[in-house]
């Protein structure tokens, strides 16, 4: 389906005025909040666990991931991969900074955790939108959009998270200048990193959509596939410590992601072909 058909689709049906349309999503949002604040009250109670064991875990030398890069390493004998924990002390330079910082954790915890019950408010508030037709295109996409966040949020905390923490914290201009972090900046650097990874791996989610409605289709995704590994280069390049191991490893996962969006939109293609050949026999 086109993009302009679409639209008039949703033009065609009955429509809801606008205070209807702020009602409905302030039902919605309402809902979402209240899954983050649920999630944020269990980060909250156990705190501890999730503050020193998971947020402070790329900092400790027995965070999983440095005893399997390592091991990896031995085995196909590049040393590059070996990595320890930083054992840098955490520094907190103003009076509220700790108070503060815990209920940016606790909120920022509860709302990936909560995150499949924030898309279910979102796609409650779209899927009046949707034909019978297209909802049946669409179903597992709750499990499929959180599936893919998901992962998205492991990657970015076992596999880029160490990589820019081992880097940033082994950084010196001079021998004399010593790396002392502030628990803020360290936050600030870590929780975007791993969000935008969630966030990243939605792309052959959000691929299969273009092509649903006719932006994209999988010959234009191919002929742009070496502009799309460029930028993809270039993501990784700003999300991971210049190096160029730690590039691939954060780039090859996207490359991946990239050729399924492809044979995904070759799919919805063929399932429209398909569709448009049956209303013409009938």
């Amino acid at each position: 389906m086109s993009l302009s058909i679409f639209r008039n689709k949703l033009a065609s049906r009955p429509q809801m005025s606008f205070i209807d349309h702020l009602d409905a999503l302030r039902s919605h949002l309402f809902r979402a909040a209240i899954a983050v604040v649920i999630g944020a009250v269990i980060v909250g109670i156990y705190n501890q666990f999730f503050i020193g064991q998971i947020l402070m875990g790329p900092t400790h030398a027995d965070f999983p991931t440095y005893g399997l890069l390592c091991r990896i390493g031995s085995l196909i004998h590049v040393n590059h991969l070996c990595m320890q924990g930083i054992g840098i002390k955490m520094q907190s330079t103003g009076v509220n900074t700790q108070f503060s910082m815990f209920f940016s954790v606790v909120l920022i915890g509860g709302f990936i955790l909560a995150f499949p019950f924030v898309f279910l408010e979102f796609w409650k508030f779209i899927r009046p939108a949707l034909s019978k037709k297209e909802l049946s295109t669409t179903r597992g996409v709750i499990f499929w959009v959180s599936l893919l966040f998901f992962l998205g949020v492991l990657f970015g905390y076992f596999i880029i998270a160490p990589y820019t923490v081992n880097f940033f914290a082994n950084f010196q201009l001079d021998d004399s200048i010593e790396n002392r972090w502030t628990i803020n900046s360290y936050i600030d650097t870590l929780i975007p990193l791993i969000l935008g990874t969630g966030l990243a791996f939605q792309l052959p989610l959000a691929m299969l959509f273009l092509t649903k409605i006719g932006i994209v289709n999988s010959t234009f995704l191919r002929k742009k596939r070496k502009h799309a590994i460029v930028i993809m280069l270039i993501i990784a390049g700003v999300i991971t410590p210049p190096d160029v191991l730690s590039q691939i490893v954060v780039t090859l996962p996207l490359v991946l992601l990239y050729e399924v969006s492809i044979v995904l939109s070759r799919k919805v293609e063929q399932r429209k072909l398909a569709d448009s050949l049956k209303e013409e026999l009938n």
